[in-house]
């Protein structure tokens, strides 16, 4: 069976991973490079029962094991570890029922979130590198290049290929991953609208920080914010929190920050943070996140073409939820069925399809 995967962000590599291990060797295209966008510019936040309650919950539990497991399984240092996790107030806040001595009197810290049984991180980057290589050790093929159509053929449809650069590269199935941007695959196949949502971080130089994940409510001049802080095990701390509808753009590559959002989040951070505000900054950066029109993720089959699959649309929770979602997929292409985890929750058909017109 040949599987061409579109996207190299932690779907992809996720998926390609679980497909090797199953003797598949697929070919991932990936047109800017190796998590690019929303995969190497995310918090890296795992949380094991955030999404109790809503259909996430067996995806969520599933893949927060899994991360423990992939420390084990795969070589490479990709920044795992778990953490206590806290939520308060800045800005305006004095007193603190826990003393995290990092952060400003300005911060209160009222609530425990979270323990090292429940919560934990891994440097996005370095995971969905790792998961590739280990993909590719096992014979899948990372190809640069733009897809730019899917070759069906038959009644029903099917999938025999996928054009990349103007060259047809065969194909039984084809994975659509490439969050937000998995949009543009509408022009080829019946799938559900995906949106972007950008948000904007910064990664700070500040040594080594306690493993203290911590989630505030900011009030400030423009309306209330929610920083979000991941001290993570390379000395650098990222901040994020900062939300836009800016319209996606065409190009990855061509993803920069709004004007005045970084500086507006310096500003929070230096009222953050004592060492926030001394430390130098490594990265200013934007990603979108893809997010379907109900909130839920989008993977299984795409209805009415034979061996057309998706996977994409997980919001905030992409890099928790990457290994079970590319464990699950590789069970659906390889077997037929998912069975780690009930994938009826997130159907593409739900949604129905874009309407795509040609312009």
């Amino acid at each position: 069976m040949r599987v061409a995967i579109l996207g190299g962000g932690v779907i992809g590599a996720a998926t390609a991973y679980y497909l090797s291990r199953r003797g598949l060797n697929p070919v991932i295209i990936e047109r800017t490079g190796l998590a690019n966008a929303a995969s190497g510019k995310s918090g890296g936040f795992l949380a094991r029962d955030w999404c109790d309650g809503t259909p996430l919950q067996m995806l969520a539990r599933r893949s927060f094991d899994l991360h423990a497991r992939l420390a084990d399984e795969i070589a490479g240092d990709w920044g795992y570890r778990r953490m206590t996790t806290y939520a308060g107030t800045g800005g305006r806040a004095r007193g603190s029922t826990f003393a995290l001595d990092w952060l400003s009197d300005a911060v209160s810290v009222s609530q425990r979130l979270g323990s090292t049984e429940t919560t934990a991180q891994v440097h996005p980057r370095l995971f969905t590198e790792a998961l590739m290589r280990a993909a590719e050790a096992s014979g899948a093929q990372l190809r640069v290049g733009e897809a730019t159509g899917i070759a069906l053929d038959g009644s029903p449809r099917r999938v025999t290929g996928v054009m990349v650069d103007g060259e047809r590269i065969a194909a039984d199935v084809v994975v659509v991953a490439m969050g937000p941007w998995s949009i543009a695959a509408a022009k080829w196949l019946p799938l559900p609208p995906v949106f972007g949502l950008k948000g904007h971080s910064l990664v700070f130089e500040t040594g080594g920080v306690p493993a203290d994940a911590v989630f505030l409510d900011y009030p400030d001049e423009a309306d209330g914010v929610h920083p979000e802080v991941f001290p993570r095990l390379d000395g650098t701390t990222y901040i994020c929190g900062l939300s836009s509808g800016s319209p996606l753009p065409a190009d990855p590559a061509a993803v920069v920050p709004d004007p005045g959002a970084i500086e507006r989040l310096e500003s929070i951070c230096r009222d953050l943070s004592p060492v926030l505000a001394a430390a130098p900054v490594r990265a200013r950066q934007a990603c979108y996140r893809p997010v379907a029109r109900d909130g839920l993720p989008l993977i299984g089959a795409v209805s009415g073409v034979d061996g057309a699959y998706v996977a994409t649309g997980h919001s905030v929770w992409g890099i928790l939820n990457a290994p079970a979602t590319g464990e699950a997929m590789a069970e659906l292409i390889a077997d037929g069925a998912a069975a780690a985890v009930d994938l009826s929750p997130f159907d593409p058909g739900r949604l129905g399809a874009v309407e795509y017109r040609q312009s």
